[in-house]
């Protein structure tokens, strides 16, 4: 990769993704727009009532409280249940979310906290009962036209509405958690996510030229964890003022303690602590929304999980192995290792460390092939992945895939005694055993 094409991150990106690694933000804000639509639609309602009065049009007005009453059983019935059936849908929900972590990874729990349709459908639902308890506070104990002062009509019929979104959004809630069950649209689903890491990322490469004496260094300040991504933006702009250059130490994905040096300072004084301050995220796990490793380490552990004697399961290895081969075929001929974030007038602000690619393919080969030996289907499928791998890497870059092949013929041969099935297990195929 290079340069050409970058848009610089822009400095609300990493709080974004920390709300999306969040379960509550986007029900709590749905919550409040559901007030205000009610506030809203009662106003209107007024205004109607208001409207009809001043045309001296009761009939009118006695058909709309009618109207009302009728409707006012639905409302009392979709306020009692609905609480009932998000409970009732949620439990259900995180049996099939902890079984999927069970089978795969506890890092897939992620997908279900990320994912837009789980959020939304939260989220209506509970919009749907507050704001129904809030049309049921607009009834008003008078049916006399010339006295009303309110009809919920409109409520009734955003409630209505809001019913019906419910469902449908509940539809489409089970299918998107029965595919959360199934390993292939994991898979896929993390593979995605490294693509679009992928696509977000400056490029990397050689170091671009000589870089000014480190004049300081920036301890971590905090808690301990693990570092879950940076804001670029923000540390190119106080870079920028303070006219030096600032160099990343730790990579995305490191574990950090309170005292460790987490950036370097080139070229000039260190700027003021405030000016850093929400620069540097650290957590309790690792996230997807800077760490270009952290895709291949969720792959790694699923076949990991899938080769062990408890589970037993090397197709679901065979489908992590695609993946790994996908994402490694797209990197293999991208320049990797250091990347360069500049400012508006192209000059270097910061410096990060990304993984080289012999370590994007230790990350997605070495523990799987120790574990695979046993299993002639996930022997053919890494042989034939290393294979095309070799056909599209440069000559530089065969040393490590030669490598894992090497060890790999070597390891069969060791463990399985006999010819046959030895050149059997050794045999290239892009399905394992197809």
């Amino acid at each position: 990769m290079s340069d050409r094409g970058y848009r610089p991150p822009r400095a609300l990106s990493p709080l974004r993704e920390h709300l999306r690694e969040t379960f509550w933000f986007a029900p709590t804000l749905t919550l409040i727009c559901a007030v205000v639509l009610w506030l809203v639609a009662s106003a209107l309602d007024e205004q109607i009532v208001a409207y009809l009065k001043d045309e001296q049009a009761y009939d009118e007005i006695k058909d709309l409280v009618s109207i009302a009453e009728d409707t006012k059983t639905i409302v009392v019935t979709i306020s009692s249940a609905m609480m009932t059936f998000i409970g009732v849908v949620f439990s259900i929900s995180l049996v099939a979310v902890q079984m999927a972590s069970g089978q795969l990874t506890p890092r897939v729990v992620r997908i279900f906290v990320r994912s837009r349709i789980s959020k939304l459908t939260l989220s209506v639902f509970l919009a749907t009962f507050v704001f129904s308890l809030l049309v049921l506070s607009s009834y008003e104990s008078t049916v006399d036209p010339r006295r009303v002062v309110s009809v919920p009509f409109l409520q009734s019929i955003v409630t209505a509405v809001l019913v019906g979104l419910s469902l449908l959004l509940f539809i489409a809630y089970v299918s998107s958690t029965l595919r959360l069950m199934q390993v292939g649209p994991v898979v896929d689903r993390i593979a995605r996510d490294s693509f679009h890491v992928l696509r977000r990322m400056p490029v990397g490469g050689a170091r671009d030229g000589v870089l000014p004496a480190e004049s300081g260094q920036i301890p971590h300040e905090g808690r301990a964890g693990v570092l879950r991504d940076v804001n670029v933006a923000r540390l190119v702009r106080v870079a920028r003022k303070q006219g030096v250059v600032l160099r990343l130490i730790p990579r995305l994905g490191d574990f950090v303690v309170p005292g460790t040096a987490v950036l370097a300072v080139h070229g000039g004084a260190a700027p003021a602590r405030h000016a850093l301050r929400y620069t540097v995220s650290v957590g309790v796990e690792r996230t997807l929304h800077q760490d270009l490793a952290f895709g291949l380490r969720q792959l790694s552990d699923i076949a990991l999980r899938a080769l062990s004697s408890a589970v037993n399961d090397p197709t679901t290895a065979v489908q992590c192995l695609d993946r790994i081969v996908q994402f490694l075929a797209a990197v293999a001929t991208l320049p990797l290792g250091v990347v360069h974030h500049r400012d508006r007038k192209g000059a270097v602000r910061l410096v990060q460390d990304v993984p080289e690619w012999a370590d994007l393919v230790d990350l997605g080969f070495e523990e799987i092939r120790r574990c695979a030996t046993g299993s002639p289907q996930v022997t053919r499928r890494l042989l034939a992945g290393i294979d095309d791998l070799v056909a599209l890497a440069g000559p530089e870059r065969q040393g490590p895939l030669l490598r894992h092949r090497a060890l790999l013929v070597q390891a069969v041969e060791r463990t399985v005694p006999d010819a046959a099935e030895r050149e059997f297990a050794l045999l290239p195929d892009r399905q394992g055993i197809g």
